[in-house]
């Protein structure tokens, strides 16, 4: 098997209409398609959805779900909101500051830039709840080669243990020293 890309990520929303005017013009992604049915196609299950799906970039595709007939949308309340997000990659920190002066302008709180020493990102929410992140990377040369070679020891390590392992501690001691 020889995964060429992710065709795309679907998530639930409270107004398609809705959802696609932010991604629109919050985010400038372009509307691709919508497919409406009254019957699911996979079950056959009479269930009416509209189904939306919008430019991410570079061949990627977000997908929303409107399903009106379906109890309201909660969040998992054993989850903490801040592991489930959709992060999008911008080339330059230029980038990342005019997108968050865009983003406030519309009226979204956004926390950040954040650093993760091998990326700055921002986060904030969507009309659905959905976090959000717009990140750039920063990894200096060498950084991500490091991260690959030591990520079995990291899991495994982590497996036995649940807690972080020190693999890695480079990324927020800034004693990162590249490879010769």
């Amino acid at each position: 098997m020889h995964i060429q890309r992710i065709h795309h990520v679907a998530y639930r929303c409270h107004n398609a209409k809705q959802t696609v005017a932010f991604y629109q013009q919050v985010l400038d992604m372009d509307f691709k398609l919508a497919i409406a049915e009254n019957e699911v196609p996979s079950t056959k299950a009479p269930d009416p959805y509209m189904h939306v799906f919008l430019d991410a970039g570079n061949g990627n595709v977000l997908a929303f779900f409107e399903v009106p007939n379906s109890p309201k949308m909660k969040k998992d309340p054993n989850t903490p909101p801040w592991v489930q997000h959709i992060a999008f990659e911008l080339n330059t920190l230029d980038e990342l500051h005019l997108a968050k002066q865009k983003i406030e302008a519309a009226g979204v709180e956004v926390l950040g830039p954040v650093e993760h020493t091998i990326f700055k990102s921002i986060y904030f929410f969507d009309p659905n709840g959905h976090r959000l992140e717009l990140a750039v990377n920063t990894a200096a040369p060498g950084m991500l080669e490091k991260l690959h070679d030591v990520a079995p020891a990291m899991i495994d390590e982590w497996d036995k243990t649940k807690q972080a392992p020190q693999h890695a501690a480079w990324l927020h001691d800034g004693s990162f020293k590249a490879s010769k």
